[in-house]
């Protein structure tokens, strides 16, 4: 079955986005090629079993295993040592991609307490997107009352094709991205 976001961007968002920007083809249009989820666990260096925990949530959000990532040089200045598990992160593609941008969109973004949008200025040169969140529990899959310690993430939206911000700042606002400022 395809997934409800994929279908949406085959059917309306490529049209509009030829007729907006006028590329030649649809294959000139910007996609979103990966969604790359990161934690940064930092007490996973004391206690490798909230690094574990974290790994354990990261797996029931995004629906794929995450792989520990580990420190590459020694910083005395925060105690980590080289090779010290730091974090973990996924790397979601094709339809596991789509479903967790819909989730986030339509579930998850609008449970954040007084929330008025994403920051339209989170884009780098490249046109990806990168989205911080406080706190794991904003995600329906996670049970509020087992959250041992808010974990906060990093959400990247690697876009492919994009030529400008605005490109892909309009690919992800048709997604249903809720930029402040914006509608």
């Amino acid at each position: 079955m395809t997934p409800r976001l994929l279908e949406a961007y085959r059917l309306r968002i490529v049209p509009l986005m030829i007729e907006k920007f006028g590329l030649k083809n649809s294959m000139a249009v910007p996609r979103v090629e990966k969604i790359v989820v990161n934690m940064g666990v930092g007490e996973g260096i004391l206690d490798i079993k909230i690094l574990e925990r974290s790994m354990e949530e990261l797996s029931v959000i995004t629906g794929q295993k995450p792989i520990m990532r580990r420190a590459k040089k020694a910083i005395a200045n925060f105690k980590i040592k080289e090779n010290s598990p730091i974090g973990c992160k996924v790397t979601l593609r094709h339809a596991m991609m789509y479903e967790f941008m819909d989730r986030l969109l339509n579930v998850a973004l609008p449970r954040i307490r007084d929330f008025r949008g994403t920051s339209p200025d989170s884009f780098d040169k490249g046109g990806n997107y990168t989205l911080g969140l406080s706190e794991q529990g904003i995600f329906p899959e996670i049970e509020y009352d087992k959250i041992g310690r808010p974990q906060g993430m990093d959400i990247t939206f690697v876009i492919r094709n994009a030529k400008s911000k605005d490109q892909a700042q309009e690919l992800l606002r048709l997604f249903g991205m809720p930029f402040k400022g914006k509608e």
